[in-house]
């Protein structure tokens, strides 16, 4: 957990004191055997979500294979990040865990000085201010390859200047940074990588590493590079090679991964954490379906796994769960967890989507909102595992982070309201479905580029193999229906949904996934990745000046963000959908073995979706 100390003294620097979470532990926490003993000889066994596996192994991802799959359950084993996010029941930072000591702000906070403590890679190299570097200027070379870019903030595009001797790496900007959002959001993006991954080829060194930051001749060798790993990274036969090895500074090695998402690891001996593992082996195993896993969950043979809500016979709540489904209740507990998410279906505004004329009205936007049961949902078929979403906070933010952010849906579930509102601007009913009759953009109109007799016709992709998503998915598009507006669905694998919404913006309108986006490896849910123009992962173009700024001042200044949760409850940027609870893999009802222990951290699992297995033993 976080330093208290610590965490004050960067904050003072700074202008803004805010603390992640309420009821910090101490600093220690990350620290520790796990108790009760090891089981060197067991497997822990982790079933992975519905048709969601890992897919990709260089640490540098792209928005398309941006996953929970790839990295929180996967990548994270072997490859830290610089600094580590997510203890127990909260998301924030743990020193303890992190490969550097705590950011040090100096010239007026436009200067960063990062000491690392020297942990080794597999190799022997040290994780120094070089492997740092390393990313950094493959970031500059490359932004738009790494879907934790934002245009215009932070790193790479507000340093000035970039440099690493030793353990020493030191960042200049060229305009004062918020010291807690440049922890969580952008020293939080970076993970080091290892010398031996500066090729172009089997044997072909490069200078990635060692160039000089945002010089001709890195950015040209970096590029290279990228092309070269990112071109490994999608042959999965070669993610057990010596060269993706060598870079291993987590606790875990990858031994076997294949196509179907099959994943092995066993201890790394060289890790230099404070946690060594104490089990044999972690196997993760894929499933197409939730009732594919129930099935495996009836045998035993999961030690962590999920059911869909639709099996429970009891409602619980997120806090006080219920009976858990009676087949395994002998064999499993039920464990649930807060999420550190926003739960959102994307909607494409960008006009290469032919659909973007009708989503880029507000008041369609609106209506579209007002029929989204999120409390009904919640209840028939969350059984009271869920949240409602009405901004983009994660529904458990603390007071002084949301600030005055209102608890009220500016939208709430009103069908009535929704069509109201859609034949006050031209739209009437022929043959169920609505039709422009006004045309223009006047404020009892149709909206710009809407044609006279044009139907009010939409549609969904969204991500199969998990019951509730369909469930969810067909109450609203019923509801639509109810009111006129026409909706066609279709579904895909979550990699093909995620793949789509990212690769081609005119292929799509209303896309859902299913679990929105957890707010990882930027913390801090301050919106600039989702929201702004040039956004990491702003697939669908949305652009408001109001909503840009409020994030501005938060990011470059000291504001909570109050402000920017009520902007954006009533512009829309998104569809805010029923956030459900968490589970090891993303929302859903989390099922561990009664024969699990982990004394230090828990069994509730993680609001970042962090799979910390070596903290696990029987």
């Amino acid at each position: 957990m976080k330093n208290n100390r610590k965490l004050l003294t960067l904050l003072a620097v700074g202008a803004v004191v805010i603390a992640l979470v309420v009821g910090l532990v101490a600093a220690n926490s990350g620290k520790g055997s796990g108790g009760g003993g090891t089981s060197s000889n067991a497997t822990i066994t982790l079933a992975e979500a519905p048709a969601t596996t890992p897919t990709y192994i260089f640490p540098f991802m792209a928005c398309p294979v941006f996953s929970v799959a790839n990295i929180s359950a996967f990548d994270y084993e072997m490859y830290r990040p610089l600094y580590w996010f997510g203890w127990k029941n909260t998301a924030s930072e743990v020193p303890s865990l992190s490969l550097a000591n705590q950011p040090v702000m100096s010239n007026a906070n436009k200067t960063v000085t990062v000491t690392m403590k020297g942990w080794k890679f597999a190799n022997g190299q040290t994780v120094n201010a070089q492997s740092v570097m390393f990313f950094l200027n493959m970031f500059k070379a490359n932004p738009s390859g790494y879907c934790g870019y934002n245009k215009g903030y932070g790193i790479p595009d507000q340093v000035a200047s970039a440099k690493g001797s030793g353990n020493t790496l030191t960042l200049t900007f060229s305009r004062p940074m918020n010291p807690y959002w440049l922890l969580y959001n952008n020293l939080s993006l970076l993970t080091p990588m290892p010398d031996s991954w500066d090729i172009t080829a089997p044997g072909q060194k490069s200078t990635c590493a060692s160039g000089t930051y945002g010089a001709a001749a890195t950015n040209k060798a970096c590029v290279a590079v990228y092309k070269y790993l990112d071109g490994q990274s999608k042959k999965v036969a070669t993610a057990t090679d010596a060269m993706w090895q060598s870079g291993d500074d987590g606790p875990w090695k990858l031994t076997q991964f294949d196509n179907l998402g099959d994943v092995t690891f066993v201890p790394n001996t060289k890790y230099s954490g404070p946690q060594k593992a104490q089990v044999a082996m972690v196997k993760e195993v894929p499933y197409a379906s939730a009732s594919a896993e129930q099935t495996a969950l009836r045998s035993g043979s999961i030690t962590i796994g999920y059911v869909d809500n639709g099996v429970l016979t009891s409602n619980g709540t997120p806090d006080k769960p219920g009976a858990n489904w009676s087949p395994i209740a002998s064999k499993y507990n039920l464990e649930v967890g807060p999420p550190w998410s926003v739960n959102y279906a994307a909607l494409n505004l960008d006009p290469k989507s032919k659909q973007a004329v009708f989503l880029q009205q507000l008041y369609i936007r609106q209506a579209l909102q007002m029929t989204v049961n999120q409390t009904g949902m919640i209840d028939k078929i969350q059984k009271g595992y869920g949240y409602p979403q009405i901004n983009p906070l994660p529904p458990v933010t603390p007071a002084n982070i949301k600030g005055n952010a209102s608890d009220v849906s500016p939208y709430p579930y009103n069908p009535a309201q929704a069509s109201a509102l859609l034949k006050s601007h031209g739209w009437v009913l022929t043959g169920g479905t609505l039709t422009c009759s006004r045309v223009g953009t006047a404020s009892n109109q149709c909206g710009a580029g809407i044609t006279n007799g044009q139907k009010l016709a939409l549609s969904m992709l969204y991500a199969t193999g998990t019951p509730v998503t369909n469930l969810e998915v067909n109450t609203e598009v019923s509801e639509w229906k109810s009111i006129g507006i026409a909706m066609t669905t279709s579904s895909a694998t979550f990699n093909s949904v995620i793949g789509t919404c990212n690769a081609n913006s005119g292929a799509w309108s209303i896309c859902w996934w299913g679990a929105g986006w957890i707010y990882a490896p930027g913390i801090y849910p301050s919106g600039e990745v989702l929201f702004v123009p040039g956004g990491g992962f702003n697939p669908g173009a949305f652009s408001n000046a109001q909503l840009t700024a409020s994030v501005q001042q938060t990011d470059f200044g000291t504001a909570n963000l109050g402000n920017f949760a009520n902007i954006a409850a009533k512009v829309l940027p998104d569809l805010y959908e029923p956030n459900g609870t968490n589970s090891f893999v993303a929302n859903g009802i989390g099922e561990v073995s009664k024969s699990l222990k982990a004394s230090v951290i828990g069994l509730t699992p993680n609001p970042l979706t962090n799979f910390m297995p070596e903290y696990y033993h029987f």
